[in-house]
């Protein structure tokens, strides 16, 4: 099964030296049940975009926890066996939440990285906005989720997996 797992380009330094990514379990996202019924009318592409797009937006999430990070958005897609994916238990499975959320429930080698998916340094200003307008999009002030929401507008570089450690340089 295909999943994008939100990073950083700082956690992704850290990933490429250790060769995997870990430990388990690890929040990922991938087209599952739930967004099939959400997005009925989307073909598979549209769906794993839309995986993506969740897995980008965790990783603003990860750039709001922490400042010191370069303000570019990373995910990681991968091919995982499928009886290492499964939907999350408990809150964050329930309700309206991330329709896309997975648990992987063992490491990710290196070899199983398809490519990676990484905000341009161009964007980097508007990823800086977003990232600190996130608490209080949270909180429902509309102005901030103006703002967060602008950072996707700005669509992730595809880098197959050889070039990924040229951007840790």
């Amino acid at each position: 099964m295909r999943v994008y797992l939100p990073s950083t380009l700082t956690l992704l330094a850290g990933v490429h030296a250790a060769k995997e990514i870990g430990p388990a379990p690890l929040a990922a996202h991938a087209v599952t049940p739930a967004l099939r019924e959400w997005y009925a009318g989307g073909d598979l592409e549209e769906l794993e975009y839309a995986a993506m797009s969740a897995a980008a937006r965790a990783s603003l999430r990860l750039l709001a926890a922490d400042p010191a990070v370069p303000r570019r958005r990373v995910v990681l897609a991968a091919e995982v066996p499928d009886d290492r994916v499964a939907r999350p238990r408990g809150d964050a499975a329930v309700g309206g939440g991330d329709r896309a959320l997975v648990e992987v429930s063992a490491a990710v080698p290196w070899t199983w990285i398809a490519s990676g998916h990484v905000d341009d340094a161009d964007a980097a200003a508007d990823i800086a906005a977003a990232a600190q307008a996130l608490p209080a999009a949270d909180a429902g002030d509309d102005d901030a989720a103006f703002t967060v929401d602008g950072a996707d507008g700005h669509e992730l570089l595809w880098y197959a997996t050889q070039e990924l450690p040229h951007l840790l340089a």
